[in-house]
This record gives structure tokens, C-alpha cells and sequence, in this order.
């Protein structure tokens, strides 16, 4: 027995996923991206060439509708502060199974846009839900590392449906689209069926009257989360501006830019969890946000630097610089969730979150336009101006955070140590 339990004690450690109730939530997590990864591969495809909608139409009526489903996470995020978030979560799912079900019945653009902004409307909520049910799961001592860990299972699952998306792709045929759509429903019953294994997390007693608006007029929490949101405008200089500077900038390969979000996937799955370890609390978040700030500032000089290289040398420092590019991201991945959950009311976690939510999703909704003006219309001058937002925020961090927690009554955490001038 003693051998069988070390063979067994081994197994575990060796294990891609976390014990408990966080490997329930990241097995949920992973069916739930795995439908992601399918749809968001072959979305387009199937919409222009099976529906046949142009593809101005498409992105007009993804942009509309990403818009106004920004509206449901403070609303969503509150409610889940008053029922039990993981019964509200698994509902959620069933609802985006039946209108990730109902593209199959879109044949015009008024039909995609009605079932496209009911999608961006359940994403968003269900984002601040899931915010609030990461945080029941993990407990303020461990929900970071739930955060991070989710992540890192999330990348993996995006990057295995994106997989076998591909033999839809290479089939590029009605049925094979079709079934991609089947696909992406099909994720979202597991992931609710695996969300009821977890139990029942009641709300708090609440102690005042709470709800979304309180979250709004947190005036202080505000200014920390819009500097979080700030900087999540690095996502869109990976997913959108990059690719446009290496096609139209640089000499690389068009297939590097493949390799260099292959390369951004790895390092968070590997790296997620990791570097979210210095980030549970408020204050140490505030240093690990600096940092973010001035890291994936210096990827984005690294990034501009490449517009005066040619050959080898531009492909090793477009990769280094992503390398650089996804340190910082997940540090400020980490930081910016434990600065929303520590600055947030302990009984209006939801709502906090859907706040922070919303926020990220309005600086995410501006950046493609704001981005690609400001680097593709200025070069090298615009990446220059870019890091220094992204460093300017990340400074912004530690005293907007100070400034946050000055009228707290209740004492920092044990482990929040002050913060000092290293970075």
C-alpha cells in the first residue's frame, strides 16, 4: 500500500491539473475554451461562406454587438452577488449553448446581429460570473492562483480547438463549418455539467445594501481598474497590431506571426501560474503592475525596433520581443485580478468585477482603431508613444493603489509588504 500511495502521491504531482474543486472548475474551463478555439477559428469562414454574409457585414455587426453586450457584466456580476455564482454560471452556459446552436439558423444580417450581440451579452456576463465564482472557489488566499491557473488552462484550450478547427478549414465545406457550430454548443453543456459538480456557494450576509451601482461610484476602485484596463491595450497590439506591422513593416514571414502567438500560448500555459505567486494582494499587486507596465513597454520598443532590422535578425527579435511581451502580460494578467478582487467590497465581489469587466472590454473595444492609427500612421515615433503609456500606467499602479486603500477599515493582509522603489 505504501508503494501504491507514493505511485500515487507522484501521479498527482505530475498532473497538468490542480486537485479539488479548481481542477473540476479548469476541467469546465477547458471543454468551455476548447469550443472557444472551434468558433473563433472558423466564425468568419462560416458566416461568410455558408451564411453568406460579407465579411464588412460580419465585423460591423461583431463590433455592434460586442459593444452592447458590455452592458450585461456589471448587471450579471451583481447578480451574482445575491444567488449562489456557480448555479448562475452553469445556467449561463446552457443559455450560450442554445445561441451558439442558433447560428445555424442565421440566413440574414438583422438575424446575425440579434443572435451575435445575445452571444456578446452572455460572454461578457458570464465573465463577470465567472470572476465571482473563481473567487468562491479559490478563497482570498488562493484566488490569484485560481485566476492564473484558469488562464493557463484556457490558452490550452483555445489552442486545441483552433487545432482541430483546422480540419474543418481544410475541408472547407458547408457541413464541416456546421459542425464546428455544433461543436462550440456541445462545450458548453460539459462545462455546465462539470460547473454542478462543484457545491453550492451561498452569498454573504450582506452587512448594507449593495448592488452594481455601489461598484460604479467607487470612485477610487475606478481609477486602479481604468489603469488596469489601460494597460490590457497590449493584448491588442499582440492579436491585432502586430500582424498588420510584420505584413506591412517588416521583411518576416507572414508565418512568423503564427509562430509568435504559438510562442505567447506556450509561456502562459508553462509560465501562468508561476508568475501569479507575488500577486495575491493589493499592494504587492500595485509593484507586479509597475513592472508589467515597464516590461511590455520595453516589448514594445523591442517590436519597433524591428522596423530597422532585416532578415534573421528581425524574425530573433520579433520572438524575443514576445517573449519579453508575455512576461508582462502575465504579470499584469495576475496583478490586475488581484487588485479587482482585493480593492473590490468583500459582499460585491461580483459587481466589482463586472465593473473591471466592463472597463477592460471598453479599452479593448477602442484599441484596434486607436492602435493601429497611432503605430501604423506614426512608425516608430507611435510605438515609442504607446510604451510610454503602457510605462506610464504601470507607474500610475502603486500610488492610485495607495490611494485606494488609505480609507479602508479594515488592516492590509500580513503579507502585504510596502512597496519599495525596485522594480
Amino acid at each position: 500500500m505504501g508503494t501504491r500511495a507514493r505511485i500515487h502521491g507522484r501521479w498527482r504531482s505530475l498532473s497538468p491539473l490542480p486537485p479539488g474543486r479548481l481542477r473540476t472548475l479548469s476541467l469546465a474551463t477547458l471543454a468551455n475554451t476548447v469550443g472557444t478555439g472551434l468558433w473563433v477559428t472558423g466564425s468568419v469562414l462560416y458566416l461568410t461562406r455558408v451564411v453568406g454574409l460579407s465579411p464588412t457585414r460580419v465585423g460591423l455587426g461583431l463590433t455592434l454587438a460586442g459593444l452592447v453586450g458590455l452592458t450585461a457584466s456589471v448587471p450579471l456580476g451583481g447578480l451574482a452577488d445575491r444567488r449562489d455564482p456557480r448555479n448562475l454560471r452553469a445556467v449561463l452556459q446552457l443559455a450560450q449553448a442554445a445561441v451558439a446552436v442558433a447560428y445555424l439558423f442565421v440566413g440574414s444580417f438583422p438575424v446575425f446581429l440579434l443572435v451575435a450581440t445575445l452571444d456578446a451579452l452572455l460572454i461578457s456576463g458570464n465573465l463577470a460570473v465567472r470572476a465571482a465564482l473563481v473567487a468562491a472557489v479559490g478563497g482570498p488566499e488562493g484566488r490569484v492562483h485560481a485566476f492564473a491557473t484558469l488562464r493557463a488552462v484556457a490558452n490550452l484550450g483555445v489552442a486545441l480547438g483552433a487545432g482541430l478547427a483546422g480540419f474543418a478549414l481544410a475541408a472547407d465545406t458547408g457541413w464541416a463549418y456546421r459542425l464546428l457550430v455544433v461543436g462550440n454548443a456541445a462545450t458548453y453543456l460539459v462545462s455546465a455539467a462539470l460547473i454542478l459538480r462543484l457545491p453550492g456557494y451561498p452569498p454573504l450576509r450582506r452587512l448594507r445594501r449593495s448592488g452594481p451601482g455601489r461598484a460604479l461610484r467607487d470612485g477610487r476602485f475606478l481609477t486602479v481598474a481604468g489603469a488596469s484596463a489601460v494597460l490590457s491595450l497590449h493584448s491588442v497590439a499582440l492579436t491585432v497590431l502586430l500582424p498588420l506591422w510584420v505584413m506591412t513593416r517588416t521583411d518576416a514571414p507572414p508565418v512568423l506571426v503564427a509562430a509568435m502567438l504559438l510562442v505567447n500560448t506556450l509561456l502562459t500555459v508553462l509560465l501562468a501560474v508561476r508568475l501569479s505567486g507575488g500577486a495575491r494582494h493589493a499592494l504587492a499587486a500595485a509593484t507586479t503592475m509597475r513592472r508589467a507596465g515597464l516590461v511590455l513597454a520595453a516589448g514594445m520598443l523591442l517590436w519597433a525596433a524591428t522596423g530597422f532590422v532585416s532578415g534573421t535578425p528581425a524574425i530573433g527579435l520579433l520572438l524575443g520581443a514576445t517573449v519579453v511581451y508575455t512576461l508582462g502580460d502575465l504579470w499584469h494578467a495576475g496583478a490586475g485580478a488581484a487588485l479587482a478582487y482585493d480593492l473590490a467590497a468583500p459582499d460585491a465581489i461580483g459587481a466589482y468585477q463586472g465593473v473591471d469587466t466592463l472597463l477592460a472590454g471598453l479599452a479593448r473595444a477602442a484599441g484596434p482603431a486607436l492602435l493601429i492609427w497611432l503605430v501604423l500612421g506614426g512608425g516608430p515615433i507611435g510605438w515609442l508613444a504607446l510604451a510610454g503609456l503602457l510605462a506610464g500606467t504601470g507607474l500610475a499602479g502603486p500610488p492610485l493603489t495607495r490611494r485606494a486603500l488609505a480609507n479602508r477599515a479594515e488592516p492590509l493582509p500580513a503579507s502585504d509588504q510596502p512597496i519599495s522603489s525596485s522594480t
